[in-house]
């Protein structure tokens, strides 16, 4: 494997049902301007139907990457040497954390419609972030991939 070549990687995508709420959207923009002929309800239509689908695609383009020596979260770099020990969380337990066991200090990369999560510990004495809260649909797999750079 080349040095570079990602470890892991994966797309927080949207749900399905998210798209068929956008495309409803689409269609309530259409009819919003139905009064006001064709053309504004076609308008009205493509307008709400762009929006909306941007917004769903924004949402779902969330990645999480082990590349090289870092573990790539949304917006966040993180070298894998600055973490400690990764903790796989199943759907119940992954609620305790995202709510009465959250610290506000933690990274989140947060999505609802992913149950499962991985936890991992953040061991830069400089950093004053306690964890990261990772949702991932493969905790387990994204947790050896991390060990596995940690081997070398």
């Amino acid at each position: 494997m080349e040095p570079s070549a990602a470890r892991y990687d994966e797309r927080l995508t949207a749900p399905r049902s998210w798209w068929g709420i956008a495309a409803l959207i689409a269609l309530a923009g259409g009819l919003i301007l139905l009064p006001l002929g064709p053309v504004p309800l076609l308008g009205g239509l493509i307008g709400a139907g762009a929006l909306a689908a941007a917004g769903v695609s924004s949402y779902g383009s969330a990645r999480i990457r082990v590349v090289a020596d870092s573990l790539v979260a949304g917006d966040a770099r993180i070298p894998v040497s600055a973490l400690g020990k990764a903790h796989s969380l199943d759907s119940e337990e992954a609620r305790a954390w995202r709510l009465y066991k959250a610290d506000p200090r933690a990274f989140m990369l947060l999505r609802s419609y992913v149950p499962t999560a991985l936890r991992v510990e953040v061991t830069d004495p400089d950093d004053p972030t306690p964890y990261l809260y990772l949702s991932t649909r493969h905790p387990a797999a994204l947790a050896a991939a991390l060990e596995a750079v940690r081997a070398g």
